[in-house]
Formats: C-alpha cells, structure tokens, sequence
C-alpha cells in the first residue's frame, strides 16, 4: 500500500481508503461488513472513512466495532458531519455549532475513540455562518477530540474562504470529499486548481462510479441480482444516471485497456483518479472481502499517457464536466 499527505499537513493516508457508505449497517449484514474491514486491514489500508449519517449513525458503530482491538495509532479514522441524523429535529442537521459539537461527541462514542483522525463537513451549509462553524471546528481541534478538518463537496470560493478562516483560527483545512472517477469530472475545471493553491487534497468518492465502470452492467440487459442497481435502500437510485445504453456500451470499451495493462475494470478505475496528484485517497466500499482485495490491488499502478487517452476516447461525451455540478450537491435550505 502506498502512502499520500493530506493536503500541506504532515498526516498521511493510504492512498485506497475503505469507506462504508451504502453498506455498513444497510445493505450488508453485520458480519460481511466486519469481514471488508479485515480484508481492508490485510490489503493494508489503514485509512477508513464513514459519517454519522450513514445508515442513521448505524455505519459508525459496526465500523467502531470492526475495528476494535486494532492499535490506534496505526489508523486514520474519518467521519463527517452535517446531514440529519436521530429523530431529525431542528437541530439534529446542518453545521451550526450546537450540531457540530453534539455530532463530535456522538460520533466518537460509536467509533470506539477519544479522537477522529479527520473530522469533515459533509456538505456546506448556507444555513449557518462560516464563522460559527469553523470556530466549533477549531475549538475540537484544541480540545484534541479532532485532529485534522476537511470538508466534502465544497466549491472552489467556498474552500478558499474555509480555509482562510481556519488560518485566523489557528488551524488547517486539510482536505475536500468530492465525487470523482472517469465518469464525473466536475471537480477538474475549478476545484483541482483552487485546491492546488490551497494545500489541500482531495479524497474522493466513488471512483468507480457505484460500480459502473467494473463493467459488470451490460447495456440492454437487466442488472445482476445483488448489485447496487437492484439496491432499494439507496443504490439503485444513485447509480440510475449512469445506467443509460449508451454510458453501458461506452465502459465496456474499456476492457481492452484494462487487459492491456493487466487491471481489472475496477482497478483500472481507481488507479485513473489517482494519477491526479491532487487527489490523496480513494474511496473503495465493498459489499465482499475479494472486492477490497481486487481494489486495493490499484494502489501504486501508473498508467500511461497513451492509456489514459484511450480511457478518454471510450468514454468521450458520457463524462460529466460540468463545474456547476459541486455547488448542486450542497442543499441550499437546511433539511429538517
């Protein structure tokens, strides 16, 4: 397993990361998600990513408990705040300090810890002032309850205003949680420079665009039974915008590129997000130990110039592009 810093600070992080969204206390059972957590650690991925959210706070605990006996020292723990989570009540989202602080706590309950490794803002809050919510951010920083922040899905403007404000505040603003593999690109046109500028890192999300670009869906027939397409608790509904004929039949021009290089589709996917150098880690979930295996696998490939514009050849105009695209994931009123 390779290693990659985390934006201009001196953490490092595999540079796979296992993440459990849509899988841990969902859609795998208890002891399947304990079992990637182990395949996770023999592939050896020390970095783990989940939020309060998922699942209902559900993820945070099965993954506490996966990971339980583990050397502390020897992991890198992420979670994220800002979705509704209990009951939702008025205050049960957003980034308001009252939540950010109440999260904090329950979070490091379920995880099993005294400290998250990187605690991030799942989404930007427009509800809330930037101020209030980076000085709850600084403030778990100097209690030691976090060691690093990093946000998720953050425009350009916004991350440079975030991380002025964590500068006053006597912190960092390490790293940004966007979505990203060959399919979707959004982050490439203002969020990579920005970033760049900022020393700060990406870790991205679904690099292998739910499971789209292993191939496994062929265009014109039904999707495997079991698969994320056939998910009713998330899955399907996430992976519908790439379930088109046409993005189908333009992925499967892919195989010849992975065999040339001798990848698997799904490692081929995540080793193409990091041959970005911006991009510190990517997120890999699993619903079987053999899918880590498999993933893990893309840690330290490179792939050729040559190869990386045939990738872009196949898939021509089915990638997303689009900027705009960021600041759509952020809801502009709070949920409740």
């Amino acid at each position: 397993m390779d290693y990659r810093h985390l934006g201009r600070s001196g953490l490092k992080v595999s540079e796979i990361t296992y993440g459990n969204w849509l899988t841990h206390g969902s859609q795998v059972e208890d002891e399947a998600a304990t079992a990637c957590v182990r395949a996770a650690l023999d592939a050896g991925i020390t970095t783990f990513d989940t939020a309060d959210t998922y699942a209902n706070t559900r993820a945070e605990t099965v993954l506490g408990e996966a990971l339980k006996g583990e050397r502390r020292e020897s992991l890198e723990i992420f979670t994220k705040v800002y979705f509704p989570t209990g009951p939702k009540g008025a205050n049960d989202t957003g980034l308001s300090r009252k939540h950010v602080l109440e999260s904090a706590e329950g979070s490091l309950r379920r995880l099993g810890t005294d400290h998250i490794d990187l605690y991030q803002a799942h989404r930007y809050d427009h509800a809330t002032p930037l101020e209030e919510t980076m000085q709850a951010f600084a403030d778990l920083v100097r209690q030691g309850k976090v060691l690093y922040v990093g946000v998720s899905e953050w425009t350009a403007d916004q991350l440079r205003a975030g991380v002025e404000l964590a500068r006053q505040m006597g912190f960092q603003l390490v790293s940004n949680q966007p979505q990203y593999s060959a399919l979707w690109r959004v982050i490439e046109g203002e969020v990579v420079p920005a970033s760049r500028e900022l020393g700060v890192s990406q870790v991205v999300w679904s690099p292998i665009a739910q499971g789209v670009l292993t191939g496994k869906y062929l265009p014109g027939q039904q999707p495997p039974e079991g698969s994320r397409a056939t998910d009713a608790k998330g899955g399907k509904d996430m992976i519908s915008r790439w379930m088109s004929d046409d993005v189908l039949a333009r992925v499967q021009e892919l195989k010849p590129v992975a065999s040339d290089l001798g990848l698997s589709m799904a490692q081929l996917a995540v080793a193409w997000v990091l041959q970005n150098d911006n991009v510190a880690a990517a997120i890999i979930g699993a619903s079987r130990p053999e899918q880590v295996h498999d993933n893990a696998a893309a840690a330290g490939v490179t792939i050729p110039a040559d190869a990386m514009a045939r990738i872009d050849e196949a898939l021509g105009d089915a990638v997303v592009t689009d900027p705009a695209r960021t600041a759509d994931s952020s809801p502009k009123e709070r949920l409740t």
